[in-house]
């Protein structure tokens, strides 16, 4: 992946990246990346979805990234793959906007004397570092960024705008945490008592493995006691809440608006929709899949697809189903009384 992208790329430099195979002009030049619908002249576009295969044939790009079953039906030249989208997810770093930032600390960022700060870290204006904070080679502390008491952020990390780590957080190398996101909050922990709620005092962290990525407004509550866990390689999505004592297994992918409760164990490998809510004190198994909006009440021992719910449908349908639902208990009985009756 390169740090500053060039301006400009032959399909047989893009070629050996992803270790694809060129169909036409391998020294025609790629300046940018781009949909099929959108692609003009030196764009290289790239087709992972059947469904916009309608499209390629009217493209302007220079070059498309597609599989070996698409070629004939392509216009232009190709860099074929095995899996395109893989192919074009490697390649969009090679036409990234690379966001600069001045080595060293701003004149308006306020660090704790105690603070290990590495001489190649970014802490950018109005930040905060407080006392004990452990900051690592090529770290980016963006602007308004807070990083509290005795929190370590591992080499290579950044933080986007405003983001927010407690105290006694330790953040992976190469993490990427973006604004609003708030890691290590309190979880919600109380005890009813005779006067009303009484608060539980949140005393463990949150440990954050290598290579995650925390979508915007995305929040990560401490341990109760032990820590919160999020292993190597997850991606979150915006807007997660993942409550104490959670722990997320390597390499899942969580998507947007997800609620997990205190003291679930994802697995490895998982992948949860978007809105989907899964309750307290489970365990879910590697290689899970959680189809959006599923609602997960007890444990999944078995990999596989998972879902909820009912799909949309029209209302007046809907309607008539929900009835029927209601009925199904002694539509049940009836059926019971009857295969009794019968034998």
């Amino acid at each position: 992946m390169p740090t500053a992208p060039k301006q400009h790329y032959t399909l047989a430099q893009l070629a050996e990246i992803v270790d694809g195979t060129i169909v036409g002009d391998e020294q025609c030049i790629i300046t940018g990346i781009a949909t099929l619908q959108a692609a003009k002249d030196g764009d290289i576009s790239f087709l992972a979805n059947p469904a916009y295969e309608k499209f390629l044939n009217g493209t302007n790009a220079t070059a498309v990234i597609l599989s070996e079953g698409s070629v004939s039906n392509n216009p232009t030249n190709a860099l074929v793959v095995r899996n395109p989208y893989l192919a074009y997810a490697k390649l969009s770093h090679y036409f990234s906007h690379s966001l600069s930032e001045p080595k060293g600390v701003h004149a308006s960022a306020v660090v704790h004397d105690s603070a290990d700060i590495d001489a190649t870290a970014v802490i950018a204006a109005n930040a905060v570092v407080e006392k004990g904070a452990t900051i690592a080679a090529n770290v980016v502390i963006g602007a308004g960024c807070f990083v509290g008491e005795n929190s370590t952020i591992a080499e290579g990390t950044r933080l986007y705008a405003n983001a927010t780590v407690y105290h006694g957080v330790s953040l992976g190398r190469r993490c990427i945490i973006h604004s609003g996101a708030v890691i290590g909050a309190d979880g919600f922990g109380i005890a009813p008592g005779p006067d009303g709620w009484n608060k539980i005092a949140q005393i463990g962290g949150v440990v954050v493995g290598d290579d995650v990525e925390v979508g915007a407004n995305t929040t990560i509550d401490r341990g109760a006691l032990d820590n919160t866990v999020i292993e190597n390689g997850v991606k979150l999505d915006n807007q997660i809440q993942i409550a104490h004592n959670v722990v997320v297994g390597q390499g899942t992918a969580i998507a947007a608006c997800v609620g997990i409760a205190g003291s679930t164990r994802i697995g490895k490998n998982c992948i949860l929709g978007g809105g989907c809510g899964v309750a307290g004190h489970l365990d879910i198994a590697d290689n899970v899949h959680l189809t959006g909006m599923t609602m997960v009440t007890k444990s999944i021992k078995k990999a596989g697809v998972y879902s909820s719910g009912t799909a949309v449908e029209p209302n007046a349908k809907w309607r008539k189903n929900v009835v029927r639902f209601r009925q199904l208990d002694e539509l049940a009985n009836r059926v019971k009384k009857l295969e009794k009756d019968s034998d």
